[in-house]
């Protein structure tokens, strides 16, 4: 199974959104997207968006300050 990973540590909003955004339209249905980010309010508005797409949030984990957020496509 493919797995895209999106880096945007240090970027802020609305960055890390529309890098996850522009991946989600990429993708096969099934793919897995993970998003690794620092910003505390994409933390938020990530997983929003997902549920607003009517994708899976697979899972949102974080480690000093980093996130990790896995969605299917």
């Amino acid at each position: 199974m493919n797995e895209e990973i999106i880096d945007v540590r240090g970027e802020t909003c609305p960055v890390p959104l529309v890098e996850t955004r522009k991946a989600i339209r990429k993708a096969s249905p099934g793919e897995i997207i993970t998003i690794i980010g620092t910003h505390p309010a994409s933390k938020k508005e990530i997983p929003m968006a997902v549920e607003a797409m009517n994708l899976t949030l697979l899972e949102i984990s974080e480690n000093n300050g980093e996130w990790r957020i896995r969605i299917k496509a």
